[in-house]
């Protein structure tokens, strides 16, 4: 068996798991059905090992850094749709603003203009989701909870740019469980959100969860998980 048929096998038999789990918490959430969307995470993972999880129906990844993410573009091209889900900084958004699928990480009113600008001028449509650091982790980036909607209305009148939900990233801890409570914030502020029924502001994505908390992330109303590990193994 040749390098290529392990990894194959390697991120199909983590995917088949990953699927398993993804449809037993939903059951035990009462949400079987629903769709529950993967990114996998391909921060520090070779173009073979992202081509072969595109073949087995991985076609949405994320990246953390614009400069990878360009590169894989550069090759992969439009086989994959690109996710960016790092913290982008205002200056790079011209390397990729045409190139992405969707940007996980808008946190400031800087990088909502500079994706505007960007998008107007070349008439399309930037698909966002506001980052909301619900733990307050100085370590992480994000709007404090009381944050966002004071944001949504700075914003709201960019026309080339759609909110179409949320994104945190929970604390890492060991026992899932302890995360449950950041998740569960997050369902609120967005139900709190769609209440309120903006232009242009849509609540119809929780992007929460990773290899270590997705299925508790699904329990509290996740339906886009980021999952890199679980797919790829171990970053060396």
């Amino acid at each position: 068996m040749d390098i290529k048929e392990v990894i194959t096998i390697t991120i199909k038999n983590n995917l088949l798991n990953l699927e398993k789990n993804i449809h037993e918490a939903l059951k035990r959430s009462g949400r079987e059905g629903d769709k529950v969307q993967i990114i996998a995470v391909t921060k520090t993972v070779g173009v073979d090992k992202i081509n072969e999880a595109i073949e087995l129906g991985l076609t949405n990844i994320g990246e953390n850094r614009t400069q990878e993410l360009v590169k894989k573009f550069d090759i992969i091209g439009n086989k994959a749709k690109y996710h960016m889900i790092g913290h982008l900084q205002t200056n790079k958004v011209k390397t990729i603003f045409d190139k992405i699928t969707l940007v996980h990480s808008l946190d400031r009113p800087s990088l909502a203009k500079e994706l505007n600008k960007r998008a107007k001028k070349n008439g399309i449509i930037i698909d966002t989701l506001i980052q909301v650091n619900i733990a307050e982790e100085e370590s992480k980036f994000g709007l404090k909870i009381d944050e966002v909607i004071p944001f949504i209305e700075k914003i709201i009148n960019y026309e080339n740019l759609n909110v179409k939900g949320l994104m945190t990233i929970a604390p890492y801890v060991e026992d899932a469980e302890e995360a449950r409570w950041v998740f569960r914030e997050l369902r609120r502020l967005s139900e709190v959100i769609k209440e309120k029924d903006y232009t242009n502001v849509k609540m119809d994505i929780l992007s929460m969860g990773m290899t270590n908390d997705y299925e508790v992330a699904i329990e509290e109303g996740s339906n886009m998980i980021r999952i890199g590990t679980g797919l790829f193994g171990q970053r060396k």
